[in-house]
């Protein structure tokens, strides 16, 4: 079978076991998942970020699966694919997830290998290399279809926290992150002690600027961060 390319995937999914699992597995292959454990953070999360396909399960406190579908298409005007999750399977069920905008469906339970493969072919289907160029910034560069990272040249190895945080910043570049943007992104409603992304930025700085002459992540202090070939805003 022919290796899927690396996917940025949003898991939007209740239950707490189910979606450690989808995450782990799926970071596992080499993708980067986010997790949101109710519609409502979902929903805002698929606004706010760039993902190759969204898994969406039905039944979920604040707003259910079909409900986000339908106004991530109608209201955010998203094309995102989505692959729904449910426990139900009548034709019924189905016809409620394609018609708020779902693009395929899958019943609990489920293998893991064909939700893998499913997602696979969403993504080539609905054409996502539009959203999977190389992102660049001054000489430093980001592919969004391998996460292939490099400066001047140079390969720079990245763990998938500081990957994600890269992506937000050159995504957005050269307008501001806030520092509460970056925490909602990585961990939605549970964010950790804010020493944690601390941490996770100055590994980030460490490796994409500290090793070259012109520093490109800059901080507005109390404000947030911005990528950018200058420090002025």
């Amino acid at each position: 079978m022919k290796p899927i390319s690396p996917m940025r995937i949003l898991i939007v999914e209740d239950d707490a076991d189910l979606s450690a699992n989808l995450f782990d597995y799926l970071e596992a292959k080499g993708h980067i998942p986010d997790v949101a454990r109710d519609g409502v953070t979902g929903l805002h999360l698929a606004i706010t970020n760039s993902y190759d396909v969204i898994i969406m399960d039905v039944m979920m406190p604040g707003m259910d699966g079909y409900t986000a579908c339908k106004k991530l298409r109608e209201e955010a005007n998203k094309s995102t694919p989505v692959l729904m999750l449910t426990a139900k399977d009548t034709l019924n069920d189905k016809m409620s997830g394609f018609e708020s905008g779902a693009d395929d469906y899958l019943v609990k339970p489920f293998a893991l290998e064909e939700l893998l493969v499913r997602l696979g072919i969403l993504a080539r289907r609905h054409g996502v290399c539009h959203d999977l160029g190389l992102l660049q910034v001054a000489d430093l560069t980001f592919n969004t279809k391998t996460f292939e990272v490099k400066r001047a040249g140079k390969l720079i190895n990245l763990p998938p926290t500081s990957l994600k945080i890269l992506d937000l910043l050159i995504r957005n570049t050269p307008n501001v992150v806030t520092r509460q943007q970056i925490e909602d992104s990585l961990w939605q409603d549970s964010p950790p002690d804010s020493d944690v992304l601390r941490a996770h930025l100055y590994s980030l700085r460490n490796a994409v600027d500290k090793p070259f002459e012109t520093p490109l992540i800059h901080t507005l202090h109390g404000i947030g961060l911005r990528l950018a070939k200058s420090d002025a805003v």
